[in-house]
């Protein structure tokens, strides 16, 4: 890609209002393209061009821009430079640093400095006259955070390698090397909005493992795959994500805070920061990009977000890497589509949304799924797009959409976190499509048992749901025995598993062995209870029972305490045929 700061055809303003600026004498740029305003060079696209005049929305707010300040067509669509330092660092919508800023940079050059600043370790992988293609490894770079930097031929670079740099100290924005006659730099530029190409999609094969029991156990989503996470105000929607970005499995971590509240976006640059990675033993900082466009930045800027995200997943995708991007969230995102389409007189579908919002969300989540890369390698994009509905409305546009196009959804329960219990994902309203993928996982790393467990506690919950309303109508007294002592097991389900506490030291994260483990552990117990009651016991002893053992066990036992789970499971087993004797 060209770089920034390219000779390009000059014009200037001609109108302002606010964000949207009429420009002229701009050449005959296309829609889509940069335009750098005004001396300060703010970022804008362009959005319209009709009879010589051109229309373009700021991605920065316009204040002190005036008719007649200069304006520069930059001859590129919106690109994101990705090279080395992207990881632990945090950066606003269009991929520039804001760690080191106090406020909202604006300029088309600011944060260059911090960008270039220092120097990289570069070790070469190739030599002169060996041809490559595009995704091959020139070198990798050392001390540029927990994982190796592979420096790759970018794509539709092909030929012999005309020269390679010794191996040694760089600058960050060196040249590395030739490869027909192209020269190739340690920072490249990708336009956001088009997806890097792959040589080939691969079938899922194995699962996100995310250490949250009610997504491992009950909707797993496979590595590569894709998820929606609906949920109204208050439901622990961004919690949820948090705890995906602390603990899933992956090997980077694109954390997109799209429209959402700057105190919360804190918090999570804080607790990254704290939080000890127990992949690496470093912080969890150091293989997470966050990038932060919070509600009081520009509407532009939120706009091209998630794509800058999902293009620098792919960007360590091509390394051979496993990359999981969150989104929170998407509905801000739609909001100023909608916005943008107001302003430039669209015609409004459902809600006001732009027509091509459906397309817009599969154009996203398609760019999900593992891939073999041009340079032979295997690697993968996993998206995770929270929804947040007003007033909780599931049937609304962005909701509705996204679900055709995910593997999986997580749908957050205003009920259950209202009750205290959290996650509050709903056993009834969500849904994944990636059972048979991640059960195939589980029997290649002998537990055969997985898919029967899983059926086993969701019939449970259903049959407990179910009873629940009966319960709720009639009274659970006068419910039999053995429907009474269902009713029961579906709540000690809930409350030993599906629970699981994000402060907890022991309980924030759960192995999948663990999680095994104390479903069987639960499972075991709910059977016995029912099988005492068909052969005589009161429901009343069942039920009057201590069963506090059995639900603290997940808060006694460490992450991957299985033995411990086990011990403990037996003796509340032990404890319920004890009251059938």
């Amino acid at each position: 890609m060209a770089a920034v700061n390219a000779a390009v055809p000059r014009g200037r303003v001609r109108r302002v209002n606010g964000p949207l600026v009429e420009c002229e004498a701009l050449g005959d740029p296309a829609v889509a393209e940069l335009v750098a305003l005004g001396e300060r060079g703010i970022w804008g696209e362009v959005v319209a061009v009709s009879n010589g005049r051109v229309t373009v929305q700021a991605y920065e707010n316009t204040g002190g821009l005036a008719p007649g300040d200069p304006a520069r067509s930059l001859r590129r669509p919106l690109s994101a430079p990705l090279g080395p330092g992207l990881l632990g660092q945090v950066y606003d919508g269009l991929l520039r640093p804001l760690s080191a800023a106090p406020e909202f940079l604006t300029g088309e050059m600011a944060g260059t400095a911090d960008r270039t600043a220092g120097s990289c370790w570069f070790e070469a992988r190739v030599r002169s006259g060996r041809r490559v293609t595009g995704g091959s490894v020139l070198g990798v770079l050392r001390g540029d955070g927990p994982l190796e930097h592979r420096v790759l031929v970018p794509p539709g670079v092909a030929g012999a390698v005309d020269s390679v740099a010794p191996d040694g100290a760089h600058p960050a924005d060196a040249t590395i090397a030739s490869v027909g006659g192209t020269p190739v730099g340690l920072r490249t530029y990708w336009p956001v909005r088009s997806p890097r190409p792959a040589a080939a999609r691969v079938a899922a094969a194995q699962p996100l493992r995310t250490g949250q029991r009610v997504l491992d156990l009950m909707f797993p989503v496979a590595l590569g795959g894709s998820a929606v996470v609906p949920g109204g105000f208050g439901t622990g929607k961004t919690v949820l994500l948090q705890q995906l970005a602390k603990w899933c499995d992956a090997d980077v971590i694109v954390y997109v805070g799209c429209g959402e509240r700057g105190n919360e976006m804190a918090e999570i640059v804080a607790e990254f920061s704290e939080l000890d990675d127990p992949r690496t033993g470093g912080r969890l900082a150091d293989r997470t990009v966050v990038i932060a466009n919070t509600s009081n930045m520009p509407m532009m800027a939120r706009e091209a977000s998630i794509y800058t995200g999902v293009t620098v997943a792919e960007f360590y995708r091509d390394m051979g890497y496993a990359a999981v991007v969150i989104a929170d969230s998407t509905s801000r995102w739609a909001e100023a589509l909608r916005e943008f389409a107001s302003r430039s007189a669209e015609l409004p579908a459902e809600e006001g949304y732009p027509p091509e919002l459906a397309s817009a969300l599969a154009a996203f989540y398609e760019r999900s799924g593992v891939v073999t890369t041009p340079g032979g390698a295997t690697g993968s994009v996993t998206l995770v797009g929270a929804v947040s509905p007003p007033g909780g409305d599931l049937t609304e546009p962005v909701t509705a959409f996204s679900e055709r196009f995910v593997r999986c959804r997580w749908t957050l329960d205003r009920d259950l976190a209202y009750g205290r219990h959290y996650p509050a994902v709903s056993w009834s309203g969500s849904f994944s499509r990636d059972l048979d993928v991640v059960a195939a996982d589980h029997t290649r790393h002998g537990d055969v048992e997985w898919l029967r467990r899983r059926g086993r506690a969701a019939d449970l919950l259903a049959e407990s749901d179910r009873l629940g309303d009966l319960a709720e109508l009639m009274g659970a007294s006068a419910l039999p025995g053995p429907e009474r002592a269902v009713l029961l097991g579906g709540r000690l389900l809930r409350e030993a598993v599906l629970q699981q506490s994000a402060r907890s030291a022991t309980d924030a994260y759960c192995s999948e062995a663990k999680t095994a483990a104390l479903t069987d552990a639960v499972l075991d117990v709910v059977e016995a209870g029912v099988q005492a009651v068909q052969t005589g016991l009161p429901a009343d002893v069942l039920e009057g029972a201590d069963h506090a053992p059995l639900i603290r066990i997940r808060d006694e036992t460490g992450p991957d305490d299985v033995d411990g789970v086990r011990e403990r499971g037996g003796r509340a087993l032990a404890r319920v045929r004890e009251l059938r004797a």
